[in-house]
């Protein structure tokens, strides 16, 4: 039996005023773009999140419960939700009420904070398993790293903080000979199971599927299930892992997206050997078939799967400097808004605005990107982050 493990990343971060120049510290403590907040959040609502849940509710039922899937949600995307989408939190509610959705912890803000602050990441998730609960009713048994970004000692961590399983990339770099279809376990960990994405095969749907110049393209259902079905003799599980704005955002509703995935699941459940499973699911069901090494970090971003997305750079290495430096001072002042702020800030996206690098997938980079350069997007990073400065100096007096 192969079990197909669906998983979709469900996030938007707080964007920032992109008009927040110099002349503003001081003087401004406004740095989040509420209008351009609201028009994106009600927009990717309308295209996505809204009627691919309609479809995931409608599959599950359709199916049996046999229809399985997980999400992860970012406390800013929920935030957001709550502020200009409220129904979107109501249709995410109908689905994991049917038993049949997983919702896996990661870090409220969508952040970096495991690659530099262990006390700040270990309370960003637990931020997010108290908004999970609160929200939905769902406490999480698994976990995935801003990103899918891993290593050895998070895995560790994650594992002595209680959880089942955790998710990442199959990168090339760590496999070698083996395949992401088996269920794997961290090098150093006894109970905690590894689940790998196999990115050709999610990528065939999030990025490649309305590509005409990819020679796959047209990706049918038939054409995916003789894909799938080549995993035979090679693997127990399919992992397939994917930005849930794959669905009319990233893919829009004209390429066909939605009714491929609505011939999908049938496709597979009429095949013998194939069932559906959740990552819980999946990892109390499926012995590890090794142990994998990651001593460095790995991500899903990029054909490196690295972390030069978010960090490396002078701006990034900069910018990520000055906001470790004003930790001890922002926690100090106790003051509940700056607080916020500087954790809003530390959210990946705002150091991938800032990314040089050439990216082999630059689209996606630009996806939503507010600013004309890595540049613009630096220097009002570090404008709000003086004033912040400037607020916890004005607090001492």
């Amino acid at each position: 039996m192969i079990d197909v493990c669906f998983y979709f990343q469900v996030h938007q971060p707080f964007r920032l005023r992109r008009d927040y120049n110099f002349f503003k510290i001081g003087q401004d403590r406004v740095y989040f773009d509420e209008y351009l907040n609201r028009d994106i959040m009600q927009r990717v609502a309308t295209r996505c999140y809204l009627p691919a849940n309609r479809m995931m509710l409608d599959l599950i039922k359709q199916h049996n419960m046999k229809f399985r899937l997980s999400y992860s949600i970012s406390g800013t995307a929920v935030e957001q939700f709550k502020l200009y989408a409220p129904e979107v939190i109501d249709s995410f509610q109908k689905l994991v009420d049917t038993g049949c959705v997983e919702l896996i912890n990661e870090t409220y803000y969508h952040s970096l904070a495991s690659c530099h602050d262990e006390k700040e990441f270990i309370a960003q998730v637990q931020k997010h398993r108290d908004l999970m609960k609160d929200t939905f009713g769902y406490e999480p048994t698994a976990f995935r790293n801003t990103e899918l970004i891993y290593n050895n000692q998070l895995a560790e961590q994650v594992e002595n903080m209680g959880y089942k399983v955790m998710l990442t990339e199959g990168a090339n770099q760590i496999l070698g000979w083996r395949t992401p279809n088996f269920c794997y376990m961290p090098a150093n960990c006894y109970k905690l199971k590894l689940l790998l994405r196999n990115y050709r095969l999610s990528d065939d749907i999030a990025f490649r599927f309305s590509n005409a110049g990819c020679p796959e393209y047209p990706i049918t259902v038939d054409k995916y299930i003789g894909w799938l079905k080549q995993v035979a003799g090679n693997g127990e599980v399919v992992n397939l892992f994917m930005d849930y704005e794959t669905f009319g955002e990233h893919q829009r509703k004209e390429t066909g997206i939605f009714d491929f995935m609505k011939e999908l699941p049938g496709a597979i459940l009429g095949e013998d050997d194939f069932a559906f499973k959740t990552p819980t699911e999946v990892a109390t069901t499926q012995q590890a078939m090794s142990k994998i090494d990651v001593p460095y970090d790995i991500s899903w971003a990029d054909v490196e799967r690295d972390l030069t997305a978010w960090i490396g750079n002078p701006l990034q290495d900069s910018a990520m400097e000055f906001l470790g430096d004003l930790k001890e001072q922002v926690l100090a002042s106790k003051d509940d808004g700056i607080i916020e702020s500087w954790r809003k800030l530390q959210t990946s996206d705002h150091f991938y605005y800032m990314c040089t690098k050439w990216f082999s997938d630059g689209d996606v980079h630009k996806y939503f990107n507010p600013y004309r350069s890595p540049h613009d997007a630096y220097v009002v990073y570090c404008n709000i982050l003086n004033d912040i400065e400037e607020s916890l100096k004005l607090q001492k007096g």
